[in-house]
C-alpha cells in the first residue's frame, strides 16, 4: 500500500487510543469485521470515504484529521484557488481534492472527484450517514445506488440519501469529473 494509507492508519490508531476505544468497539460501531478494521489501522486496506466519514464521526474529529494529520483552523471562510484543494490519492482510479480542507466544523464536505475509466470493475458500494449531492462537470459516470444504476453526463446532478450503499465509476473511455458534496 502507499505511504499515505500507512500514515492515515497510524493517525487512526493514535486517535482511537487517545479516545479510549478498543479496536473491537470501533469495528462494532462501524459494522465492519475486526480483521478489516485492523487492516485499516495497519494501512493495509484502502479507506473508502464512507469509512473515513463514519470513523471521524465516532472519534469526534474532522475527516482531514485522519487524512492529513492537521486539524482545520478557519471558521469564517476557506478559499481554494483553481487547481487547488487537498489531494487525496488513495486509489489509482479515483482522485479526490477536498475543497474546504482548512475550514473547521463543516456541515458539508465538498470534493472535486475525477474517476478514471475502468470498464472491468464494478466498484464496491459503501454507505455513510447524511446526504450527498453530485454534479457532473465533464465526462459520464455510472452511479450505483442500492439496486439502481444511474448514468449521468455533463450537467446532470443527483442528490441522494448516502446511507444507501453507493459507488460510482466512469462510463465510457474518458474520465468523469464531478463535484461531490457530502452533508452531515
Amino acid at each position: 500500500m502507499n505511504e499515505q494509507l500507512k500514515e492515515m492508519g497510524l493517525r487512526l490508531t493514535m486517535l482511537r487510543e487517545s479516545t479510549g476505544f478498543e479496536p473491537e468497539k470501533i469495528a462494532e460501531m462501524l459494522e465492519v469485521p475486526l480483521a478489516d478494521y485492523l487492516l485499516y489501522e495497519a494501512g493495509e486496506k484502502d479507506f473508502s470515504f464512507s469509512f473515513l466519514y463514519n470513523v471521524a464521526g465516532i472519534l469526534g474529529v474532522d475527516v482531514l484529521d485522519i487524512i492529513s494529520g492537521e486539524s482545520p483552523k478557519l471558521s469564517t471562510c476557506c478559499v481554494v484557488r483553481a487547481g487547488g484543494g487537498y489531494d487525496i490519492n488513495r486509489r489509482k482510479a479515483y482522485d479526490y481534492k477536498h475543497l474546504a480542507f482548512t475550514f473547521r466544523n463543516k456541515k458539508a464536505e465538498p470534493f472535486l472527484v475525477t474517476v478514471e475509466p475502468n470498464v472491468k470493475i464494478i466498484p464496491q458500494r459503501h454507505s455513510h450517514e447524511g446526504q450527498e449531492f453530485n454534479y457532473i462537470l465533464s465526462g459520464c459516470m455510472e452511479l450505483y445506488l442500492g439496486e439502481m444504476v444511474y448514468t449521468l453526463g455533463e450537467g446532470d446532478s443527483i442528490y441522494f440519501d448516502s446511507s444507501v450503499p453507493h459507488a460510482m465509476r466512469a462510463h465510457g473511455e474518458k474520465p468523469a469529473k464531478f463535484l461531490a458534496v457530502v452533508m452531515k
